[in-house]
């Protein structure tokens, strides 16, 4: 793991690189680190690397990931570090772990882990994703542990997590879900619409109500309809809502991001990965809280009846497809992967933009954007490869 916020590292300048500001992009640019930050000068005594030819971006922030290197989020302190440390090999410095529907006293104690290691500032928080979600919407999530969001139940989770809730995904249509949406707001925790049968007005009502995330929009809700426009017309076209996708070309199709993109702008889209214990791993079986799940071909399915579950997305590959398929600008997929989903968390004083008193988080890529060098809090979680 890198070291601990604060912790003293050796003055580095990176010159030469193509630096994505949130001005815009500065070409023969230069990046100063002293210590864990981001310098406005380069130190007198830093060692400088020529990473001319490469693009130094922000490091990744993922609001929305269940696992990785094979072990998850649900799983013991070891198997989080695990899945922390393939993530970050990939580019995500600044990570929320994700939760996935069980039994309510289970997902209770998973909080108390999670949080622990969120007050050590290994993840950014907690998100709750399920068990308050639609049986219509389910995904892969297991039908008979779902339950109504009361907000009594929700509050089991907030105060579980102790302080280190950031987000919660539920289906506000379900009885209780207006109700729980305002104690989420009221509590400082980022209430997700996800997971939904709602309707238009229903999706409107929740957003009155504060929810201001939409979970993995397009995937595990109504398709947007001319008459039933549902949830997907309401949550893209109220500023306040930032919008996850999950761009592994699998969930979603182009047009469709497009789509999103369009109408929300680029300021209001969070790319996520939704990633499941095989990201960084490969195909086979593996657990997705109690369901069996079979990757092939990089894609996770349901063992039983099919339903996509999550994905084996890492946040570079996301990046890379946002430019090079999508052709997005660079300055859209940073803002997609590292500025929005800090906003939201309000990380933006610490991390998502490459600026002078900040947290000294980047990723080094090369010219095809493929990653070639990690950096998290001053010291190297990848080192620079440019050969």
């Amino acid at each position: 793991m890198a070291s601990p916020r604060g912790a003293a590292t050796n003055p580095q300048v990176l010159t030469g690189a193509n630096v994505v500001l949130p001005t815009g992009t500065v070409k023969n640019g230069t990046v100063a680190i002293d210590g864990t930050r981001i310098a406005g000068a380069p130190p007198a005594d830093a060692a400088v690397l020529d990473v001319s030819g490469h693009w130094l971006v922000p490091g990744f922030v993922d609001l929305h990931n269940h696992g990785g290197g094979g072990a998850s989020f649900s799983g013991t302190a070891e198997q989080i570090l695990t899945a922390i440390r393939t993530h970050r090999a990939h580019g995500t410095t600044t990570l929320v772990a994700s939760t996935v529907t069980d039994e309510m006293d289970l997902l209770v104690r998973q909080a108390g882990l999670l949080s622990e290691l969120a007050e050590q500032g290994d993840i950014a928080g907690i998100h709750f994703e399920g068990p308050f979600i639609s049986p219509c919407r389910k995904g892969a999530h297991s039908e008979a542990l779902l339950r109504h969001p009361e907000p009594a139940e929700v509050r089991k989770l907030i105060d579980a997590a102790r302080g280190q809730a950031r987000m919660l995904t539920l289906a506000a249509e379900l009885p209780g879900g207006i109700d729980s949406v305002r104690l989420l707001a009221e509590h400082g925790v980022i209430a997700a619409i996800g997971h939904t049968d709602a309707t238009y007005e229903q999706t409107v009502d929740a957003i009155e109500a504060g929810a201001t995330v939409a979970t993995h929009l397009f995937n595990a809700m109504p398709a947007l309809g001319h008459r039933t426009p549902g949830p997907v017309a309401a949550l893209l076209e109220d500023e306040r809502v930032t919008v996850e996708l999950i761009n592994d070309g699998t969930h979603l199709h182009p047009a469709a991001l497009e789509l999103a993109f369009h109408h929300a702008g680029a300021d209001r889209v969070a790319f996520i990965t939704d990633a499941m214990d095989a990201a960084g791993i490969g195909d086979g079986r593996y657990m997705l809280g109690p369901l069996e799940v079979e990757v092939s071909e990089g894609v996770a399915r349901l063992v039983e009846g099919g339903s996509i579950a999550g994905s084996t997305l890492t946040l570079d590959r996301a990046f890379k497809r946002a430019v090079t398929v999508d052709r997005l600008p660079v300055e859209a997929a940073v803002q997609a992967l590292s500025a929005n989903p800090a906003r939201l968390l309000g990380l933006s004083d610490r991390v998502g933009s490459l600026e002078p008193g900040k947290d000294a988080d980047l990723v080094l890529l090369d010219a095809d954007f493929d990653v070639r060098g990690v950096m998290r809090h001053g010291e190297w979680v990848v080192a620079p490869q440019l050969g």
